[in-house]
């Protein structure tokens, strides 16, 4: 995912790389300098977490000043005197706040917690002031009421437009005891969002599986050594880590022991502890329908989705239901064989098949159907290798090439990259940190030290990108092996990299795109992933160098569709909930285990072996990651993105250059306009959810009439 970690407005989007030193009392504060160091990335040798909140307020201050400037122009309101230098302001304040958001993610302390608790209010205070300054607005209100009658031309009077509606949405229209009040909400909010996110670190930091070697000897042996405690050769340790997580429940034969460690990640921050998250959940959902409705929306979901692409919750309602309703018929389909296996080896037994047998058993279930399973897979998938997979994709796409770099780094097991375009010239420096650690969040995510932009002359400022994700470390002389899963979501990953190293947009307003916009140049990524053309240029067996053979390829293509209706049903029940508990007209105390379990089981009548993949305690997404009401977005931008992918496919040449090129047109556009229309320039036509259908396995041959139609996705 692409993590959103500050949910910044237009106002705080301006950002440049060149800080202004003698506006800056530095006092020995690397924050408030120039970085001094290759390619401008952030001195991470020298930053410390007692840096940051002396320099968030000295930040905070010189953008108030650039604001003053602004309100103290004389002059009629212009783009050039309004719009222009608002875009501009704030460029140290949003540099600090990426870099931060990023490290908190990545390296997390008890002192990064404790600046965290202490700056998000203030943050949320500042912005709000500057979005809500009625003689600000009336400023950017005169620029907006001439915008066609002036000779701005289509990129300005889009900025212009973003940043008025921008303004009215954080509160630009309510009187002042509403704006009061909206501040009060916003404030609260960004410290429930930290402390939502600490807890659930803390929580899944706090489980650990001792076992000895007899109770791990049915693992498979890359499991075992990644398990092993470095201190202990005969203790394994296994945590909620995914890495760790998933191997454990597809191996185990341990029934107890597979249940023990599915409930403890299921359960986290829902254990009546000081990590639980339900009063925080009720909390934010009750600030959040109130700002709705302070803002003139019926619901929070309504507030989110009216600036998407899909434009209205009953667009998106819509396109779940339909695709979850499938789903779940596959799923029991999937359930019905893997339910075979497991009476055969419980016979006698009343023993009924639960959710912490479902890895378990469809590792059967792939090995009796395809012959296929991980231990044959994951030797050609060594992480360097998968690596250099994206590499040589991103090469024949776009013609990039990639140069190691030797630059600050902010953990050891970071690496760096500088990424030349076609032509040679310098395009931005990506980061990768790989593994799991106590400071890091879960899941992968993809962020920027610092955005893509231009600075007052014209020059453009190279973005400095980071791919973090939590995939098993090493063990011994064995690489990092990554099942298919994993290659799947490197790719995905580097695809939100590849779409803030092109991105070229002349203003920073214009910078972000819809959020179910978001996930279309990374899922798009994965498509490639286990081409037969690219495997063979960079899957190879870590052992003996051989390149993946056609027959295991083969394989590989037959299962695609495997497990199909468990993975749709589990990721569209996590977005359903999402939408729903967003939904909520008026708030009332909610009952936030019942509330889950009625949306899926009883209304929706999802199937009881399979939980959503993220319960609420601990669905960071959508309470501490910026994906709240959205996190339908990945199923929006699937639908996208496998239409996206057919355009490759119907040339007749998966790495066509010239559709690449295309495509790429369409990533450096950032917001210059609205989402669906720069797809339909890239296309030639609506998106159709077929394609989606398809690869999930989920479709149905329509029956034959006079004129056959593609269904497009609902839009604006």
């Amino acid at each position: 995912m692409k993590r959103i970690l500050f949910a910044l407005t237009l106002v705080m989007t301006a950002l440049n790389t060149t800080f202004c030193s003698k506006q800056v009392q530095n006092e020995g504060n690397p924050l408030l300098a120039e970085f001094n160091t290759p390619y401008g990335v952030p001195p991470f040798d020298l930053i410390k977490a007692e840096h940051y909140k002396p320099a968030f307020k000295q930040a905070m201050s010189l953008h108030n000043e650039e604001v003053a400037a602004i309100l103290a122009n004389q002059e009629e309101p212009t783009f050039e005197n309004t719009i222009l230098e608002l875009d501009r302001s704030g460029s140290l304040l949003a540099n600090i706040s990426e870099l931060f958001g990023m490290m908190c993610a990545a390296m997390n302390s008890e002192e990064m917690q404790e600046v965290q608790e202490e700056v998000m209010p203030l943050l949320a205070a500042h912005y709000d002031a500057i979005s809500m300054n009625g003689e600000l607005f009336k400023r950017i209100k005169a620029v907006y009421d001439k915008r066609n009658s002036t000779d701005l031309n289509a990129e300005q009077i889009r900025l212009v437009e973003k940043m008025y509606d921008s303004a009215v949405r954080q509160g630009a229209l309510l009187n002042e005891e509403q704006k009061a009040r909206l501040t009060v909400i916003n404030e609260e909010l960004s410290l429930l969002t930290v402390k939502f996110d600490n807890n659930l670190l803390a929580e899944t930091n706090d489980f650990k599986l001792e076992l000895s070697a007899k109770e791990v000897s049915d693992l498979p042996k890359a499991v075992r050594d990644a398990a092993k405690d470095g201190d202990n050769e005969n203790k394994y340790i296994f945590t909620l880590h995914k890495p760790s997580l998933i191997p454990f429940l597809t191996y185990s034969k341990n029934r107890e022991l597979r249940e023990k460690m599915y409930k403890a990640y299921l359960n986290r921050c829902n254990n009546e502890n000081e990590h639980d998250n339900k009063a925080i959940i009720n909390d934010m959902i009750r600030l959040r329908t109130e700002k709705a409705n302070l803002l003139g929306y019926k619901s929070y979901s309504e507030y989110v989705i009216s600036e998407q692409m899909a434009g209205s919750p009953k667009a998106v309602y819509a396109l779940l239901e339909e695709i979850f309703k499938q789903a779940n018929e596959k799923a029991k389909e999937e359930l019905a064989e893997m339910n075979e296996i497991f009476k055969r080896n419980n016979p006698g037994d009343d023993k009924k098949f639960e959710s912490w047998d479902w890895w378990y058993y469809a590792e059967k279930v792939r090995k009796q159907k395809y012959s296929l399973n991980e231990e044959m897979t994951s030797p050609y998938f060594s992480l360097d290798n998968a690596r250099q997979g994206v590499f040589n994709l991103s090469n024949r796409l776009y013609g990039l090439t990639f140069r190691p770099v030797v630059v600050p780094q902010y953990h050891n097991e970071a690496s760096a990259y500088e990424v030349l375009d076609s032509d040679g010239s310098h395009l931005g420096i990506l980061y990768f940190d790989f593994h799991p650690r106590a400071s890091k969040s879960q899941g992968a995510w993809c962020g920027y030290f610092r955005r893509p932009s231009y600075d007052k002359e014209g020059k453009r400022i190279a973005p400095v990108v980071s791919i973090v994700c939590n995939f098993t470390r090493p063990a011994g002389n064995t690489p990092a092996l990554l099942s298919i899963d994993e290659v799947s979501t490197l790719f995905h990953e580097f695809g939100h990299a590849l779409h803030f190293l092109f991105s070229d947009v002349p203003y920073n307003g214009l910078l972000d795109v819809e959020g179910d916009f978001v996930e279309l140049p990374s899922q798009i990524m994965e498509n490639w992933a286990l081409e037969e053309e690219l495997l063979k240029t960079y899957a190879v067996h870590y052992r003996n160098n051989s390149v993946i053979n056609k027959s295991l390829i083969d394989k590989i293509r037959r299962s695609a569709q495997f497990n199909q209706g468990f993975a749709t049903t589990e990721l569209l029940a996590a977005a359903l909930v999402d939408l729903d508990i967003h939904s909520l007209t008026q708030y009332k105390e909610l009952d936030v285990d019942s509330f889950e379990y009625n949306a899926l089981y009883e209304k929706r009548g999802m199937i009881s072996e399979i939980e959503p993949r993220y319960r609420l305690p601990y669905f960071a997404h959508i309470f501490a990651g910026g994906y709240s009401s959205g996190y339908y977005f990945y199923t929006w931008a699937e639908v996208l993105d496998k239409d996206a992918y057919a355009a490759f496919v119907e040339t007749g040449d998966i790495f066509n250059r010239k559709t690449a090129q295309a495509f790429r047109k369409l990533l450096s556009s950032g917001g210059k306009r609205d989402g669906m229309s720069l797809y339909r320039e890239f296309r030639g036509a609506e998106p159709s959810r077929d394609a989606l259908l398809k690869a999930r396995g989920l479709w149905v041959e329509p029956e034959p009439t006079d004129e056959n139609q593609n269904e497009n996705v609902e839009t604006k």
